[in-house]
């Protein structure tokens, strides 16, 4: 049997283990890729640190962790056609049933019977792409072309996530005088900021409460606002007083979500787009501006994953990546728990250049 390096989640509230596993091979439908790059992403952080036992079923270990992933095609399942053999492609994450009205339009994220499901996706209960080869069902991938396979990896969440949040609020900023609020600025939130710039000419403030996470903004065109005491005031002056017409959190815990309600104008759209999950927000008819929409959001589609790329392609997004070598995941993962890793890690099965 031949043996690969992984990656893998091994029981809830414990740390991951790089362990040696069985290399997998493409079933029907299936195809082989040698992992170009898999993105560390606070998901993961989330099921292995945070989820408690019966949670989440279809995240129960063990497994394989990385739903951000690209790859060479080094092999084809029985049945698979179309797929050219060597070339580089990104894998689009989730895996529905395949059948339902919502996976037949592309969007595995909102399966129909995903309660009867035993996973959620590649590296979210089926084996992922921390590793040295991962296999993903055909019609999850998504051609790269020429682009760098490694650094376009993040694309399959913190590219696509905030895409397809950022899309479906594009009535709202249509038109001049637009603003648009950016809180978290990690992984998501930076390539959001440039998805903004590119989709529409709204001005775009972007808080966070890291200071090399506000320069970065900067760099990329939007106005920052640091967390803390005076951030909503500071926000609504930048505004003129009216609010925001669009807000993204990317953190998604009571406080941000409060913040993003609190600078909102009147027929606004709110989109908790973070699965921070830790604290409730309380909402009041009064507290709120009339016809202010707050909804949630989760992923994308595979089609908007084409999409996504083609931005990338064109230079119009770029994640902030940083390399590690495969030997080096867990330094990266203890640098996400710790708080400590700005923009992407995305590790790098063979070789880091």
């Amino acid at each position: 049997m031949t043996t690969m390096k992984a990656v893998v989640h091994t029981a809830y509230k414990t740390f991951p283990s790089l362990k040696d596993v069985p290399k997998p091979t493409p079933g029907p439908g299936e195809v082989l890729l040698k992992v170009a790059g898999a993105g560390a992403c606070h998901s993961d952080v989330a099921i292995f640190d945070e989820f408690e036992e019966g949670l989440n079923p279809q995240m129960d270990p063990e497994f394989t962790l990385g739903h951000e992933t690209s790859g060479w095609v080094e092999e084809l399942g029985e049945g698979v056609k179309g797929i050219e053999h060597g070339a580089a492609y990104l894998i689009y994450g989730p895996v529905g049933c395949g059948v339902c009205r919502a996976c037949t339009r592309g969007q595995d994220t909102y399966c129909e019977n995903a309660a009867k499901m035993d996973y959620a996706g590649v590296g979210l209960g089926l084996d992922g792409g921390m590793a040295e080869y991962v296999v993903a069902p055909a019609r999850n991938l998504v051609p790269l072309g020429e682009v760098d396979p490694i650094d376009a990896a993040p694309l399959a969440d913190a590219g696509l996530t905030p895409y397809h949040a950022i899309k479906l609020a594009l009535p709202h900023l249509n038109g001049g005088g637009k603003f648009a609020l950016v809180i978290g600025l990690g992984g998501l939130g930076l390539v959001g900021v440039q998805i903004l710039k590119a989709l529409t000419g709204a001005t775009i403030i972007a808080t966070d409460m890291k200071e090399d996470a506000m320069a970065e903004a900067e760099k990329l065109g939007a106005i920052t606002v640091p967390g803390g005491e005076g951030q909503v005031e500071r926000i609504l002056e930048i505004t003129g007083g009216k609010g925001v017409d669009a807000a993204f959190d990317f953190v998604g815990v009571g406080a941000t979500v409060k913040t993003a309600m609190d600078t909102a104008a009147r027929q606004s759209r709110v989109t908790i787009v973070g699965i921070g999950n830790l604290s409730p927000y309380e909402w009041a008819f009064l507290g709120t501006p009339y016809e202010a929409e707050l909804v949630s959001t989760y992923w994308g589609t595979v089609e908007e994953l084409h999409e996504v790329v083609d931005m990338y392609a064109a230079g119009q997004i770029s994640p902030q990546v940083t390399r590690y070598s495969l030997d080096d995941a867990l330094e990266a993962y203890q640098l996400l728990v710790d708080g400590k890793l700005s923009g992407r890690a995305v590790i790098v099965p063979h070789g880091k250049k």
